[in-house]
């Protein structure tokens, strides 16, 4: 017998070629303009206040919910720039916001039960719901469209009994689209027409360019029905820091923080007394949106003046070409493009409507995204 069997859980999921396409994206003289993470480093009084509380030795456990008065901070946050009402009793604080998804689902689906997916979409997604034993329901985001939730597609998904949930993903990874009120509206009536509940994945909600970003949870009478998940690893840089947040019905939080003792017990303290000092940095990430939305316009001109049909992002930092014309798999142009010393991510790695597709991140220095861009121009000629 072997020991060292690993269980079909691990098996099962599905394998992604992004580790390996950014572990090469790494070899000297190769743009990378794949990486979902800001360039920037976290604001001087993030760190400060880490530096500060490591002085202190505040190197203990916190309570598995959070520090109570982080909790406070986020709950005025939430009031005040979300429209989310929300005491502190119903915020958590997690590693990350992939964990808060992850201790979301636990909390809300059973095994069998399924969970309505955007594809494409963020491709932890699928890989958590399968890991759940959960029903994976993948609904299609179409480019001429905008690759906005329509409730044709939801209705084409749905196993009617059977579905707990749908993830909500705005400001979009991969695509960078914002959905708007409207679009919120009429998801929400589906989700309390067929008794849904919403995981709201809100980790690029400071990240839009000329149009405002809602949270659904803010809609009348949505509040019993969306947990909503935020991040600071995008909006202020602080993606080692691994912190994000999480607000709900109450009885669900308690749930989630029940669970939280069992994962990973609590979010670092550390990270925890920088997030405080995070919320206070308005201004400098205002500043840091502003750098993203000079550089989404330069991605978008040289796109298009390469004849790459593109989605105009109008949130978060990526642009989602089609590279269909050339009659090759995303993965065959990924690769292409990386042997002309150029890294992108391949849209397959967001589901199979990602097919055709590959994603650009901006979250680069514009010298870079120019050279990047130079060398994709000259690469797909040969294309």
């Amino acid at each position: 017998m072997n020991t060292m069997r690993i269980a079909e859980r691990e098996q099962e999921l599905p394998f992604f070629v992004m580790n390996s396409l950014l572990a090469l994206a790494g070899k000297p003289g190769v743009v990378s303009l794949g990486p979902g993470e800001p360039d920037g480093s976290p604001p001087p009084a993030v760190i400060r206040a880490a530096k500060q509380a490591l002085d202190r030795r505040e190197t203990h456990y916190t309570p598995p919910q959070g520090r109570p008065d982080l909790l406070a901070a986020l709950a005025r946050k939430l009031k005040r720039e979300n429209r989310i009402d929300a005491d502190p009793e119903d915020v958590i604080v997690t590693n990350g916001s992939s964990e808060g998804i992850l201790l979301t689902l636990l909390c809300a689906v059973d095994p069998g039960e399924g969970v309505l997916l955007p594809d494409p979409g963020f491709l932890s997604y699928r890989p958590l719901v399968e890991m759940l034993s959960g029903m994976p329901l993948s609904f299609v985001l179409r480019e001429e469209q905008g690759f906005r939730y329509t409730t044709e597609a939801l209705e084409q998904a749905i196993v009617p009994e059977k579905t707990r949930a749908l993830i909500l993903n705005t400001p979009s990874n991969p695509t960078g689209t914002v959905l708007s009120r409207a679009d919120l509206e009429e998801i929400a009536g589906f989700a309390v027409e067929h008794d849904l509940l919403i995981i709201a994945d809100e980790a690029y909600e400071k990240f839009t360019y000329g149009t405002v970003h809602v949270s659904i949870g803010s809609l009348n009478g949505m509040a019993e029905r969306v947990v909503t998940l935020f991040s600071f690893s995008k909006s202020h840089a602080m993606p080692g820091f691994r912190l994000g947040y999480a607000t709900g019905p109450r009885e669900m939080i308690a749930a989630m923080t029940k669970l939280h003792l069992f994962t990973t017990l609590t979010s670092s303290s550390i990270s925890q007394a920088a997030a405080l000092a995070a919320l206070r940095e308005t201004d400098t990430v205002t500043r840091a949106v502003q750098e993203y939305g000079r550089r989404r316009d330069l991605v978008v001109r040289r796109l298009g003046e390469m004849g790459l049909p593109c989605v105009e992002p109008r949130g978060a930092f990526y642009a989602f070409p089609s590279i269909r014309r050339f009659g090759r798999s995303s993965l065959d142009v990924a690769k292409q493009l990386l042997a002309a010393k150029v890294a992108v991510v391949p849209g397959t790695e967001f589901g199979r409507q990602g097919e055709g597709y590959i994603r650009i991140s901006y979250a680069t220095a514009r010298p870079l995204i120019e050279r990047g861009m130079d060398r994709i121009e000259r690469a797909i000629r040969s294309l």
